[in-house]
């Protein structure tokens, strides 16, 4: 359904209402982006496991980094695969001690986009066209949807990201 009213808001037929299951750009999907991450920050806050991994190409839309920054200085850890650009500064004390960024590069980009929250150990597991970045975000189409059959959010989880944070020969 969220698909169908995207099409035809593309295509002039209609305005772009409200989405159930899908994030779209323009429009809210930054602000999910956002409130996932907020989201991790109160669990933490709360005395609670929180954890945030997120696979992209670039990450440079400093809104997204001040809120991972302040999730880390409540106590979230975050892992980041980012093949390119990146403004976020992992590591520094005070500010990112609980970010660390991880860089594969090769000959090609990487197109899958992927965001898991812990969620109080409800894995939530999403996949996005869009980088994080503002031209994403605010000038292109982009879309965020959750990953909803148990087999393929615990793949992704528990054999997809292992790869890539196991990676040392590129």
């Amino acid at each position: 359904r969220d698909v169908v009213h995207l099409f035809n808001s593309l295509t002039g037929f209609s305005k772009l209402g409200t989405l159930r299951k899908i994030s779209a750009a323009p429009g809210n999907l930054k602000k999910q982006v956002i409130e996932i991450i907020r989201r991790e920050k109160e669990n933490a806050l709360s005395g609670n496991k929180a954890h945030i991994t997120a696979k992209m190409n670039s990450l440079v839309d400093s809104d997204v980094v001040d809120e991972l920054y302040a999730a880390s200085c409540s106590g979230v850890k975050i892992e980041l695969i980012i093949r390119g650009l990146c403004i976020l500064r992992p590591q520094v004390k005070g500010l990112s001690e609980n970010i660390t960024v991880r860089s594969i590069v090769g000959r090609f980009l990487e197109h899958s986009r992927i965001l898991i929250a812990h969620n109080k150990g409800e894995n939530e597991v999403y996949l996005t066209s869009a980088d994080w970045m503002p031209r994403n975000f605010l000038r292109r189409i982009e879309i965020m949807f959750p990953v909803e059959n148990k087999i393929l959010k615990e793949k992704i989880v528990h054999n997809i990201i292992p790869l890539y944070m196991d990676d040392n020969t590129n």
